[in-house]
């Protein structure tokens, strides 16, 4: 194909004056080039980590974006040069778009008045064409088409909607809650434009306020403990309220009456805000979006952070959930204590001289079997359990390892302090109609603690041998596991 260069380059230029932002600029020298040549014609600018394809002609299908390392377009784009290939199918950066018999592409980078790159104007040929020309063609055109974007403020930046979509992969990989809260407050505040966003949502029977671990400025400090230290009732008062009615945003008018719950963010500087309700009634929460300028969002900017927040509940719930099949997959499904596993895990970081375990077995459990069933054995193996939980300090760590055994992991300064602690668990028992024995073994040096273990068991049954109902301190020689 013979390309008139000075008619095709003069056509492009006299409609480019015509364009009023970069979009329409890029759109403008596609549509002319493909209907000039019959060429497949595409714009590319960047948008942070990527090429957007933001005007494209000549083709059924087309690649909304390309990673700025990758492809044809990309390499021009990364080198600054043109990039001319004849051979497309043995090119290892060639993209096909559905174009058959490819025979020429010509990717002409657009620059700004500094020379560098503010984009891509790519075009592909299926006919036969004057390689030369072609290039020398396109480079200009490219050339008119960068000067013009430059002068209309050079390429759009990144719409709310693409900042949405690359939140999106952050709330996606987030491993857990806190890294979740913040990946959401981080995306409120980018995708709205307001200067503080906090998710807010219930946990269990409590109220959980996620702020960033990292505050900017003083307005986002000040909710941050505003947030933290009004009564729970007011954060679920928000919350409700949310949920009730759904989003609300200020209108940014002054002296008006404002709602009592909303009087406590006020006094943190919130002129402006917006809330969005998070998750189902009775067990979400909500977002709150704000900002200590006096602003009106717009309707598209609460749509955005509508699905941002059922977004982060989707992934919240995920989280949860895989939280919980963790916990079924780690505990004892009819105590609720863990088991084996994480057992083992916990003793494998035991302390010579402080770490103690303590062998705990229910008295004459057998004969309750025996005697009333599996049910009331099942039963008093709940009841048993809850009370040795009770009787435990915070720090210590309760495990079932199997029928009616269970294994006590303390930190303790002195085996005395193990003794006084076997002590609370058989009064406890006692409290609750049971009697259980009690082995105690302090891991020694260089002793694994499946050993010290052993030596536990050996004392629990010397306590069994005594008449049951006790506690005993096992001997610090190894000799008691043989």
């Amino acid at each position: 194909m013979r390309l008139d260069h000075e008619r095709i380059v003069s056509a492009v230029t006299a409609r480019l004056t015509r364009a009023s932002s970069a979009e329409e600029a890029c759109r403008v020298a596609v549509n002319t080039i493909s209907a000039e040549t019959g060429a497949m014609a595409a714009a590319l600018l960047p948008v942070r980590d990527h090429l957007r394809c933001v005007a494209a002609a000549g083709s059924w299908h087309v690649f909304t974006a390309v990673q700025t390392g990758r492809g044809v377009s990309g390499r021009a784009f990364r080198t600054g040069r043109t990039q001319t290939v004849t051979a497309v199918r043995e090119d290892p950066d060639y993209i096909p778009v559905g174009i058959a018999d490819v025979t020429l592409e010509v990717c002409a980078p657009l620059v700004d008045t500094d020379g560098q790159p503010i984009g891509v104007f790519d075009v592909e040929w299926c006919d036969p064409t004057d390689v030369a020309a072609a290039r020398a063609c396109i480079e200009e055109v490219a050339a008119c088409l960068g000067d013009r974007i430059t002068r209309l403020g050079g390429p759009p930046a990144e719409n709310s909607s693409e900042k949405l979509l690359r939140h999106a992969g952050a709330l996606t990989a987030a491993a857990t809650e806190w890294e979740l809260m913040a990946a959401a407050n981080d995306a409120a505040r980018d995708v709205s434009g307001l200067c503080a966003a906090v998710l807010v949502v219930s946990e269990g029977q409590r109220i959980r306020v996620g702020m960033p671990t990292a505050l900017p400025d003083e307005f986002e400090a000040n909710l941050r403990d505003v947030l933290t230290t009004v009564p729970e009732s007011a954060l679920l008062e928000l919350v409700t309220l949310a949920h009730r009615h759904g989003s609300s945003h200020t209108l940014g008018e002054t002296g008006h009456t404002v709602p009592p719950v909303y009087r406590p963010l006020l006094d943190a500087g919130v002129a402006t805000l917006i809330t969005v309700p998070v998750g189902p009634p009775g067990e979400g929460g909500v977002m709150l979006i704000a900002d200590d300028r006096t602003l009106e969002p717009d309707s598209s900017t609460v749509n955005l952070m509508e699905l941002l927040a059922a977004q982060a509940w989707a992934c919240l719930d995920r989280l949860r959930t895989l939280a919980a099949l963790r916990e079924l997959a780690m505990s004892d499904p009819l105590t609720g204590l863990r088991h084996q596993g994480p057992f083992g895990e916990r003793i494998r970081n035991a302390v010579p001289g402080r770490t103690a375990l303590l062998a705990i077995d229910i008295d004459q459990f057998k004969y309750i079997n025996d005697t009333y069933g599996h049910q009331e054995g099942d039963a008093v193996l709940v009841s048993l359990a809850r009370a040795l939980q009770g009787a435990l300090r915070r720090v210590d760590e309760l495990f079932r390892l199997g029928g009616d055994e269970f294994v006590a992991v303390l930190d303790v300064r002195h085996p005395s302090e193990a003794m006084t602690i076997a002590d609370r668990l058989t009064d406890a028992a006692r409290a609750i109609g049971r009697t259980v024995s009690i082995g105690v073994a302090l891991v020694a040096d260089e002793e694994p603690p499946e050993r010290t273990l052993r030596r536990a068991d050996a004392a629990m049954y010397a306590v069994k041998r005594d008449g049951r109902d006790g506690a005993r301190l096992a001997p610090a020689s190894a000799t008691a596991d043989t």
